[in-house]
């Protein structure tokens, strides 16, 4: 349970294509279990795996996991069926450090969600310490705390004097909650610590995985007892499991519509549940949400850093990118480096043989050139040999960005992301339904639809996937279902007669309008496929065809209410037309010849995204069911599209 991703998604005998349980790390590998005190003496659980053939003049650097999710299976006799991110490093060999943090599982403490960093504070006065026989300084221990870069710090300190056999420098990494802890450990960090690799990490709560610009994602209902149930005390057992939504469909969509209001869920599902009264009571974006957010401390950034996310990842897609950027743009000397491969949440850590997400395919061992070719050179460079971090040094062999391209399915490098060179394409939406170069003529006019709240558009036809943990495949999902609808709006190109990559940041700048007083709008990017496209021989869904695929590229809702601010939500003026601007998250994507480009716009994604009652209310997780009302949206064809492109 060293990730969400694991824990939730990938626990298939067919996904992990590890050798035999116990066999290589049992053989190879020598495991501890450790209490180490923190700075305000709570201690955390670790377990360190040793190779046997460590010795003082055989020394490894450490590669560190902290995890909410378990550092499983617990005693120094149970031994991990992999170490590491990848089986490469774990041949490679390394110390490999896993940690419960604090208030999970075998750690003391209290549980905190993506704990506040402390920022700025004093550092006291280095101290001396001696080892073998040597007297050296030791990095100041930070008086602040305790948070994660502490509670990170403390750990790396307590591992240099008590492991013997190391070279000195430790590695960071982890894939979606502990991909936050790694890109947590960057504030303030430990000089030992020399690369961090935060993959899927989490980096704002309020525009990331549980709220898509504060839009709720009602999907993720069903893990409120993993992350709101206090732990009573250290243990190895998980105490959340009478928490479970016990529901009598596997229907998803039927399930969430029937609850009616989320005012109903803490009477029916979570009355103790603390994590789902704090987001209940933080309907907006202040204090609570505002301190959780990791991205303000990501400065004076000493370790190398590779960013890692998947161009499909339903859960942390804005983590990666937002991760990466601010770093660049704070830290501009530091060593930074962004990677976004073909996958859903945490693929890339697992080979599948043939890389699918829903039904497209992007070749064969995609997660395996990752790991060999770019995740092991990253760690092996900072870790076992030169370590040079500046900029631009040529000896890690890496790119400033190393990107699929999902549309040409293959790998592409960068030296600078968004690409200095890219252009700026804008695509207006014409009310004849065309999506257009051409700006329209200077007195708008609109296409309208009729948003229900009661009947929402779903986010995927594929049921079978609507009472899981979290969503996965919508995000290359066929759209056809929801263009055939008439409260879907789709704008779509001509037949492409050239390949044309959209290659940076997507901004949607709607003008729109509604009868009622709050709305929520939808921008959907999709590659429509020809008529004569072939299927592939291994599509997953039988009942697919690729003739006229409409592939979902890139999607995201921002609520209309918090068009102007995040923390001080508007209602709408009825029929008033209203500019409700919002970014997409980047891409890198070949329309290919002879497909086109469509645009789909709608207020209703559900149960992805909880619904809006399109009466302005002043908390929607209390709305009554009479709020819930039907509202006629107008979208104006001066509203455009802004896409860069790669010539």
């Amino acid at each position: 349970m060293r990730s969400l991703f694991l824990f939730l998604c990938l626990l298939s005998p067919a996904l992990l294509l590890a050798q035999p349980a116990d066999t290589y790390v049992r053989d190879n590998y020598t495991k501890y279990e450790y209490k180490i005190p923190m700075r305000d003496g709570t201690k955390l659980h670790t377990a360190v795996y040793v190779p046997k053939d460590a010795s003082a003049t055989v020394k490894y650097p450490m590669m560190m996991q902290r995890t909410c999710y378990s550092v499983d299976p617990y005693g120094p006799d149970k031994y991990e069926q992999q170490l590491g991110p990848s089986q490469t490093l774990q041949k490679d060999k390394y110390i490999f450090v896993y940690q419960d943090v604090r208030g999970r599982w075998m750690s003391e403490g209290t549980w905190t969600n993506m704990t506040p960093n402390v920022p700025d504070a004093p550092a006291v006065a280095a101290t001396i310490t001696k080892r073998k026989g040597k007297v050296l300084p030791v990095a100041p221990a930070a008086t602040y705390g305790p948070d994660e870069s502490s509670d990170t710090f403390d750990t790396i300190e307590w591992l240099l004097k008590n492991i013997p056999n190391h070279n000195g420098r430790v590695g960071q990494w982890g894939i979606s909650y502990p991909g936050f802890y790694s890109t947590a450990s960057l504030p303030d960090a430990h000089p030992a610590l020399k690369a961090v690799s935060p993959q899927a990490p989490i980096s704002d709560f309020f525009f990331d995985d549980f709220h898509h610009n504060g839009a709720f994602v009602q999907a993720y209902l069903f893990t409120y007892p993993v992350f709101g149930v206090q732990h009573p005390a250290p243990t190895s057992t998980a105490w959340y499991n009478d928490g479970f939504i016990k529901a009598d469909t596997r229907d998803g969509y039927a399930f969430q519509l029937g609850i009616g209001s989320l005012k109903n869920v803490a009477s029916k599902y979570y009355p103790d549940n603390f994590y789902w009264k704090e987001t209940v009571e933080h309907p907006n974006y202040d204090e609570f949400w505002q301190k959780r957010n990791i991205l303000p401390h990501l400065k004076n950034v000493k370790p190398a850093v590779m960013v890692v996310g998947g161009w499909f990842d339903a859960e942390d897609l804005p983590g990666p990118l937002n991760t990466y950027k601010t770093i660049e743009k704070n830290n501009p000397k530091a060593y930074n480096t962004l990677v976004m491969g073909p996958f859903g949440h945490g693929r890339w850590s697992r080979e599948t043989g043939h890389t699918l997400h829903s039904n497209i395919y992007f070749g064969d061992s995609v997660a395996t050139f990752y790991q060999r070719n770019i995740e092991a050179k990253f760690f092996n460079h900072f870790l076992k040999g030169r370590g040079d971090a500046s900029p631009g040094d040529g000896k890690s062999n890496l790119p400033e960005a190393y990107l699929f391209d999902t549309g040409r399915k293959e790998w592409k490098t960068f030296d600078k992301w968004p690409v200095a060179t890219a252009q700026t394409m804008s695509f207006y939406l014409a009310s004849n339904g065309q999506l257009s170069t051409q700006a329209p003529a200077s007195t708008p006019t609109a296409t309208e639809f009729i948003s229900d709240p009661n009947k929402p558009v779903p986010y995927t036809e594929d049921n079978t996937t609507t009472m899981g943990f979290t969503p996965f495949n919508y995000m290359s999902e066929d759209q056809r279902f929801a263009s055939r609808r008439p409260d879907v709006l789709t704008f779509q190109t001509d037949v492409l007669t050239e390949d044309l990559t959209l290659g940076g940041e997507i901004t949607a700048k709607l003008n729109v309008s509604t009868t009622g007083t709050d709305a929520d709008w939808v921008v959907k990017l999709i590659d429509v496929y020809p008529g004569d496209e072939p299927n592939h021989p291994y599509m997953p869904n039988k009942n697919i065809i690729l003739s006229n695929y409409q592939q979902m590229v890139r999607s995201e809702v921002m609520r209309g209410r918090f068009r102007n601010s995040f923390s001080m939500p508007e209602a709408f003026t009825p029929n008033q037309p209203t500019n409700v601007t919002f970014r997409l998250q980047d891409v890198l994507h070949t329309v290919k010849k002879g497909h086109r480009i469509m645009i789909q716009v709608q207020s209703t994604w559900f149960p992805l995204i909880d619904r809006n009652p399109q009466i302005f209310v002043p908390n929607i997780y209390q709305a009554d069911e009479k709020d819930f009302q039907k509202a006629t949206h107008r979208v104006y064809d001066n509203s455009v599209i802004e896409m860069q492109v790669l010539k």
